[in-house]
């Protein structure tokens, strides 16, 4: 069985850079999606998407592994798996220990994506002395106090920390001491480890907290926007909600409203500026009368001259007909 104890990764003989490192996990779980497709090749533009980087940047990682794939053919799928998966170390097995079967300890014991990346759970351990025999994941539940046997007995080189925080620096160490050269750490703290030792930090709550950040700014932004249109006057009534609404209020068979300026007078017609005197005031005054009929052309009678609204059948012409007190035609003929 091997620990991985007595070698280190080829990644690091090889100087590939650790970013790039980072990234071949995402290319091998989209290649073998590919692979369970049977899809035979991919091109880097199609891989690149399905791992969600840039396309020139895969071809770059690929090239510090030696692959270069082919012009107008692209990269063999099974060949990439096989590649990768011996960069990452996964052609062996590679016996895991969890400590802290809390909640999250027991949801890790039982994720299947360990077991099928050659990761073997090879025990459970806790703190907690009713916990020990208890079966999780069908593994049972072992006492810390034989934390160093485990790690001896079982050759295991990475530990993973799912303990409380003030715990986590604690185990770290006995793990350490015990052999282990790789942790992944659960625990929301800061592990101190000589050197030699690698340690990858998973912190939940760090990640909800940079998505907050980025919430926030996305509405900071969406209420600088509406700031910035109140400030520029797009107010109701004015600026381009305005110009659209005259516009519509013109269109053809839509209701014309009165100018701004227009008053009734005390009969109820409609004029426009100031008020008129003498025939002038009269004539504007039977032309807007709800009775004067819609002239031919189809405009408002508002706007029609007299003559016009004098030929409809009943009309009276100017000058002619019952007249008032003054001599002028009334604003509104008699019924």
């Amino acid at each position: 069985m091997a620990t991985g104890r007595t070698h280190r990764p080829a990644t690091r003989s090889r100087g590939i850079p650790e970013a790039t490192v980072a990234r071949l996990p995402l290319y091998l779980r989209a290649l073998t999606a590919l692979s369970e497709r049977s899809v035979p090749t991919v091109s880097s533009e199609e891989l690149a998407a399905a791992a969600g980087v840039n396309s020139a940047k895969l071809r770059k990682d690929f090239s510090y592994l030696g692959s270069y794939g082919t012009r107008g053919v692209g990269y063999d799928v099974e060949y990439l798996v096989y590649q990768i998966s011996r960069e990452l170390g996964l052609t062996q097995d590679w016996p895991v220990v969890i400590v802290g079967i809390g909640n999250l300890g027991a949801a890790l014991a039982n994720y299947g994506g360990f077991a099928s990346r050659g990761f073997r759970v090879a025990a459970l351990i806790d703190a907690d002395p009713s916990m020990a025999g208890k079966p999780v994941a069908g593994i049972p539940v072992q006492h810390t106090d034989q934390l160093e046997t485990i790690i001896h007995d079982n050759g295991v080189s990475i530990g993973v920390i799912a303990t409380p925080a003030g715990a986590a620096q604690q185990v770290c160490d006995r793990l350490v001491a015990a052999g282990v050269t790789s942790i992944l750490n659960f625990a929301p703290t800061v592990l101190s480890v000589p050197e030699g030792v690698d340690v990858r930090k998973v912190d939940l709550s760090i990640e909800l907290q940079i998505l907050a950040f980025h919430e926030q700014r996305k509405n900071g932004e969406e209420r600088e926007d509406r700031e910035e249109r109140g400030e520029r006057g797009e107010r109701p009534g004015t600026g381009e909600g305005a110009a659209r609404g005259t516009v519509a209020a013109a269109a053809p068979g839509a209701p014309v409203a009165p100018p701004a300026d227009t008053f009734a007078d005390a009969a109820g017609a409609v004029t426009g500026g100031v008020p008129e005197s003498g025939a002038g005031a009269a004539g504007a005054a039977a032309a807007q009368s709800p009775d004067s009929p819609q002239s031919p052309q189809g405009h408002d009678p508002g706007t029609a001259a007299p003559e016009a609204a004098a030929t409809g059948p009943g009309a009276t012409a100017p000058g002619t007909g019952p007249k008032g007190p003054d001599g002028d035609i009334p604003a509104v003929m008699p019924a």
